[in-house]
């Protein structure tokens, strides 16, 4: 039996066991022990999950950035929350995550243009060797970690050496129309007829599209534009 056939059967032996126990709608994954850099927070701790029914349920939360989704721990072991559709809002760690389809969006600006972002995280294995002393990247490396079965993803250790490149990807919700946006030119393509006012602000206040700040002060300075 092949290490990958025995980790299969290992985690459906697992997926049953734990869905049968746990409360909340998720499917279950191991414990990342050693590196676990896919979470956006250092710890897991206390937050809240309203539902839309107007429930409330508290665990110790995270975020993981490389599946898009909100995760719980509990007994040692970590769950994904899904379901997504049933939850309002996911409070931990001062911020606030709302569903985005399967994955959550921070929040970071309620107001008539809203603003959100999305932490979309990349596995990155080490480097390994090339031609001529270089070194090159294994692509699709998601499946070299996880195993997807069919109540969800069974989440193998990741090895010390693995890193999570993390882009933050922008998102603005204007006349009930959700946007994304990575730089100047497709932020301001969402207001015409104020684009020279836009790039003045822009360029008078440094703003930088990789800034959650600035991007707040960017969408606040928009919803007090005449």
């Amino acid at each position: 039996m092949t290490y990958l056939n025995y980790l299969i059967r290992f985690g459906k032996t697992m997926i049953i066991v734990l869905v049968l126990t746990i409360p909340l709608p998720v499917s279950s994954q191991t414990t990342p022990e050693g590196n676990a850099p896919q979470f956006l927070y250092p710890d897991f701790t206390s937050g809240t999950v309203k539902m839309k029914n107007g429930k409330s349920q508290t665990a110790d939360l995270n975020y993981n950035t490389v599946s898009e989704k909100v995760v719980y721990q509990k007994d040692g072991k970590i769950y994904d929350l899904i379901n997504s559709e049933m939850v309002d809002t996911v409070f931990m760690q001062g911020t606030k995550f709302v569903p985005a389809g399967k994955i959550f969006h921070e929040i970071l600006l309620v107001a008539p243009i809203s603003l959100f972002v999305q932490h979309k995280g990349d596995l990155v294995p080490p480097g390994t060797q090339a031609g001529y002393g270089g070194t090159s990247q294994v692509s699709n490396t998601k499946m070299m970690t996880s195993v997807q079965l069919s109540g969800g993803y069974y989440n193998l250790k990741l090895p010390d050496d693995y890193q999570v490149k993390v882009d933050l990807v922008f998102w603005i919700r204007k006349d009930d129309t959700m946007n994304s946006f990575l730089n100047e030119r497709q932020f301001v393509k969402n207001f015409p007829g104020k684009e020279t006012e836009l790039k003045k602000f822009i360029k008078e206040k440094h703003i930088k599209f990789d800034k959650p700040s600035n991007m707040v002060l960017l969408v606040q300075y928009c919803n007090e534009m005449k």
